[in-house]
């Protein structure tokens, strides 16, 4: 389908979304002039009032035409500073047949995107953006971007980036107007509640049996109009996500006659898994000590995923092996992965298996600057007010904030009964007899709340006290100096305890926590007050 049939059916479905609005206001125009025939006039008016109502949604849909802009943002890229990426950009563009960027953008996603901004409903082309992410190029080698770049460029070249606009615009007003219905059919419901349970708390203080509460009705109109809005954003994401997918094939197919087969077939299995690594990383290292006021040496908060990727070799090639088989939903943009890939090694061999083995960011020609410059732009003054701690440092010092916030419910419910927050208060507490008085204001399950017996809540209780236990004693190990968090690039950060302690202290622990506590074993194995 050529861009012109492409850009009617755009318009198609668009129109489609302006006359179901008209139809919907006909239909409760209908109804107001029906209500004045044949219905007495409360009945009436009320009937009126509900119809405006309804009608306002619709009619905010059809004429709040402004479709919000996507913003990347991004490091933006002189020719002059990065001549070797910019000449494989353009390059490339050559060989497809397009026009190639007019800016290039470095972005801290791991993702590459192309945008333009065109007139006229997308019928004639604008300035051109290329967005790469630097994480994207520190998991990829220079061929496996190059059909990155290949199959981005590819979607110039059949006009899928000037449709877009059309086909966002559509998309935006039908899920818009569908979100004002459901808000109103929430807000009535929120206030139909808040009436009954008044309703019933009034004849509760009386004495009286209360009604329960039921809003099954609130709000019914509403999530009826929002159905029939939903059923069609069910129809216009099929049409025009399908044509996506069919777009990214042909991209594809692009970007391995460019780049070649094995390189293609190499980037579309890595992409996904170098995704679910950076999302890993971002949660468990660059963002690690963002509670604590840490944040990682500069050019390391996105730059360090590389680490994870070199530690984590065997482990991500299980997930290179095993792509997704099936898209994630019917209104996916790109067909599964899996599908992608077999349809790149089904072509015959092109002889380019060797080609570009080089890692990507040796396109730039300052990497490291690069990577620390990306953070001035992606990252917030706050957390590039964060104070930046080697990783050896930086693990031990975040593990060790959050081990003492979660000990807090243990040092807060010891100090209301004790006086005392320490360690030595909670010991102490256990030795006379009062440690259960302390069990009892810690946060309890409803398991434990529902107990039938003081013995049934202690055990309940037991497995926390122990926790909190571990908390405050690993927290007095690590302030003497005699545990440490260590880092690790393959797991979890883990606690090295001083020789002995792993056998030892659950032991010690038990014994602390038991119907009869024994703190004896326990205060052994702490450092000297």
């Amino acid at each position: 389908m050529g861009p012109a049939l492409r850009a009617l059916r755009a318009l198609v479905l668009l129109a489609g979304f302006y006359l179901l609005g008209l139809l919907l206001l006909a239909l409760l125009a209908a109804a107001d002039w029906a209500a004045t025939l044949w219905t007495p006039g409360p009945v009436s008016s009320k009937l009126y009032i509900l119809t405006a109502v309804l009608a306002i949604p619709i009619v905010r849909g059809m004429f709040m035409l402004r479709t919000p802009k996507e913003y990347r943002g991004g490091l933006y890229i002189a020719r002059e500073h990065e001549p070797r990426l910019w000449q494989t950009v353009r390059g490339i563009a050559s060989q497809v047949g397009t026009r190639a960027p007019d800016e290039i953008r470095l972005t801290a996603d791991m993702n590459a995107a192309v945008a333009e901004d065109a007139r006229l409903l997308g019928l004639i082309g604008g300035r051109r953006r290329l967005y790469l992410g630097l994480p994207l190029m520190a998991g990829l080698s220079e061929a496996q971007l190059r059909s990155v770049l290949a199959h981005e460029m590819s979607h110039y070249s059949h006009a899928d980036t000037r449709l877009a606009s059309i086909t966002v615009r559509g998309r935006t007003q039908v899920l818009r107007t569908i979100t004002h219905f459901e808000e109103r059919a929430n807000r009535t419901e929120a206030m139909q509640r808040a009436r009954q349970e008044k309703r019933a708390a009034k004849q509760a203080a009386k004495g009286r049996k209360a009604k329960a509460v039921d809003t099954a009705g609130a709000g019914v109109t509403y999530r009826v109009m929002a159905a029939i809005y939903t059923a069609y954003a069910g129809l216009y994401l099929r049409a025009t996500q399908s044509a996506s997918r069919r777009q990214e094939l042909a991209a594809d197919l692009a970007a391995a006659r460019i780049a070649g087969r094995d390189a293609t077939a190499s980037a579309l299995r890595e992409i996904p898994v170098l995704d679910a690594a950076h999302d890993s990383y971002m949660t468990s290292y660059a963002t690690l000590g963002v509670e604590a006021g840490l944040l990682p040496p500069r050019g390391e908060v996105f730059g360090g995923v590389r680490r994870l990727l070199t530690a984590r070799s065997a482990e991500l090639e299980v997930l290179r092996r095993n792509l997704p088989t099936k898209p994630s939903s019917p209104y996916d943009s790109h067909p599964p992965v899996a599908e992608r890939v077999t349809r790149i090694e089904a072509l015959p061999d092109d002889g380019r298996s060797a080609e570009g083995t080089r890692p990507a960011l040796e396109l730039l020609r300052f990497p490291a600057e690069t990577l620390a410059a990306i953070e001035d732009v992606a990252l917030t003054p706050e957390v590039l007010g964060l104070r930046r701690a080697a990783w050896p440092r930086l693990v031990h010092e975040s593990m060790t904030a959050y081990l003492a916030r979660d000990a807090e419910p243990l040092r807060r419910a010891t100090e209301a009964v004790t006086g005392g927050a320490s360690l030595a208060s909670l010991l102490s507490a256990m030795d006379c007899g009062t440690v259960w008085q302390i069990a009892d204001r810690l946060p309890a399950s409803a398991e434990a709340k529902g107990a039938a017996s003081n013995r049934e809540a202690r055990e309940f209780a037991r497995p926390e006290l122990r926790r909190g236990l571990s908390l405050l004693v690993t927290g007095e190990l690590i302030a003497a100096g005699r545990a440490r968090w260590q880092l690790s690039w393959s797991e979890a950060a883990k606690l090295q305890l001083p020789s002995g302690y792993e056998e030892l202290l659950p032991a010690a622990l038990d014994a602390a926590v038991a119907d009869r506590p024994d703190t004896e074993p326990l205060r052994k194995l702490l450092p000297p007050a």
